[in-house]
């Protein structure tokens, strides 16, 4: 059995499939976590969704986190375009992607899928979460929207049992992963832009096997699609 960890996809849903299926040849006794940000920004958000959603009737063991992306086309479900903080152009990727003409009309069968999902995971190892935790709060696991949204963050291990730390949610150029993947470091930002492909450092996406610390690379193969370069 291995342990993967793979962290904002953004609708890269060819190169999610070719990192899982052909890097990983991931196996039903095999576990994956995956650590949100599946949609938005990238030309697929529904075909990610749909090959996760597959896998899992497949009886494939794969774990999802909520991200701040997911929660945002949650909540556009009910409140509308307002709540879609996207260009023009991404914004219609989106709707056109799902068939829909207006954000409310987000299929349920999605938005239950989302709405189902936790904001962290705790392994006997590891701590997973979409961007962090708030270490000033005296409930770590209470704050949803730190869990969603943190950046700028010191970790006190002592309130994380001394176990490592997986996140995502800053893109992260693919030197300094691969490099916190070497030293096997105890907080691993598994973020490393795979939808911004017109960034040199970015434009990746990464499965961290948990146990050997072996970091699998896949470049961006959904490209060409209009995307804003990551400042």
């Amino acid at each position: 059995m291995a342990r993967y960890a793979i962290s904002d996809i953004h609708g890269c849903a060819r190169t999610f499939k070719t990192l899982v299926l052909e890097q990983l040849q991931l196996k039903k006794t095999d576990e994956l976590y995956l650590l949100g940000d599946y949609v938005n920004k990238g030309p697929d958000s529904k075909g990610v969704l749909d090959f996760i959603l597959h896998l899992q009737k497949q009886h494939y063991q794969v774990h999802c986190l909520r991200g701040n992306h997911d929660q945002m086309l949650l909540k556009a479900a009910s409140k509308g375009e307002s709540a879609v903080s996207l260009s023009a152009s991404e914004k219609q990727m989106v709707l056109h992607n799902f068939g829909m003409h207006d954000f409310r009309k987000f299929p349920t069968y999605y938005a239950n899928f989302i709405d189902s999902l936790p904001f962290y995971l705790e392994l006997p190892d590891y701590f997973l979460v979409h961007a962090g935790f708030d270490f000033h709060q005296t409930d770590l696991f209470r704050d949803k929207e730190a869990m969603l949204n943190i950046r700028h963050y010191e970790v006190d291990w002592g309130r994380l049992d001394n176990k490592r730390l997986l996140h995502g949610h800053t893109p992260t150029p693919l030197h300094t992963i691969k490099k916190s993947a070497a030293h096997q470091d105890a907080r691993i930002n598994l973020d490393a832009g795979c939808v911004y492909y017109k960034n040199a450092a970015y434009g990746n996406l990464v499965a961290l096997d948990l146990d050997t610390n072996f970091l699998n690379i896949q470049c961006n193969l959904d490209r060409p699609y209009m995307v804003r370069r990551k400042n």
